[in-house]
């Protein structure tokens, strides 16, 4: 089966800066496809980019088959898009919001419906104004879907959102993704993208750095265990670096946390540490490694940096 979406090659300079840097990767029929990476690494210009609102410096990019430098307005007419920030016509109610932006793909639908799918039904007389921000996000994505599209793009949808308004919000993209769409979903949040993406692409300084499950993700990365531990007298950070098993290193005050390949071998390095004095602990935790260690490990900072 054909991918959704193929990009090959794709760049996009402005002057002596260039944004996206020569990125290849495909996107499958009904996958959720994630695009983690810092702020400014090229994530939001690449979906532009797909989405037909720039114009690549140089690549291809097809989305349903359809090339997207030939024929843009075909592909916006095939896929919805959820920005990262909305703007409504704040004093027409929810249902009228529906049936303007249905008027402009020349479609019908069943504004009602729409509403309900999002959990949104109860609001249909509501104003925009009116609205919290995850109903506001919850209307975006509504909006999104007027045109019953083939691809769904989402772009940081839950920043900003109180934690129960980020699991709602995430129900609603599972609920999507069930109805066979497929999704391209931007985030600044590790737990987000674990939860929902079937692939996850990790972006920095405009290029793709890794692309594959979280799963291979963590393997490939040799990222097994994170030790957490608080000292009053902790090793220097070329020190924790040379410890058995360790692939990463942050500190925080007296919080240190070790990325580790091989959680017994870290730990037996840090009692032999702390037996010469050179360590002085006051607590201990170690954890099964995510999403974000894989991360840290890739780009040697985080997410938010």
């Amino acid at each position: 089966m054909p991918a959704s979406i193929e990009v090959v090659n794709l760049t996009k300079s402005y002057g002596n800066l260039t944004a996206v840097d020569s990125i290849s990767f495909s996107v499958e029929k009904g996958e959720t496809f994630g695009m983690l990476g810092p702020n400014g690494a090229g994530k939001t210009t690449t979906l532009e980019m797909i989405e037909g609102l720039k114009r690549p410096s140089s690549g291809s990019i097809r989305v349903e088959g359809i090339d997207v430098r030939k024929h843009p307005d075909a592909v916006k007419s095939i896929i919805g898009v959820q920005l990262q920030g909305s703007t409504f016509f704040e004093d027409l109610s929810l249902i009228e919001l529906i049936r303007v932006f249905a008027a402009c793909y020349n479609r019908k639908v069943d504004a009602r419906e729409l509403l309900r799918e999002v959990q949104l039904a109860e609001k249909a007389h509501s104003y925009a104004r009116e609205l919290s921000g995850g109903q506001r996000q919850r209307l975006a994505i509504a909006i999104a879907l007027v045109n019953d599209p083939q691809v769904l793009f989402l772009d940081e949808p839950t920043t900003g959102l109180d934690p129960q308004a980020r699991r709602n919000l995430w129900e609603l993209v599972k609920l999507i993704k069930r109805k066979g769409k497929t999704i391209v979903l931007t985030t600044h949040y590790m737990d987000e993208a674990e939860v929902l993406c079937d692939r996850i692409a990790i972006m920095d300084h405009a290029k793709i750095v890794a692309l594959d499950t979280t799963h291979e993700l963590l393997a490939k990365t040799g990222v097994g265990s994170r030790i957490e531990f608080t000292a009053s007298k902790a090793p220097t950070a070329d020190m924790c670096r040379t410890l058995a098993g360790v692939v990463g290193f942050e500190h925080d005050g007296e919080t240190n946390w070790l990325i580790s390949s091989d959680a017994q071998a870290t730990l037996d390095a840090l009692f032999a540490l702390a037996r010469t004095g050179s360590l002085q602990m006051h607590g201990l935790t170690v954890r099964r490694a995510s999403l974000e260690d894989a991360f840290l490990k890739l780009t040697g900072h985080q997410l938010r940096e």
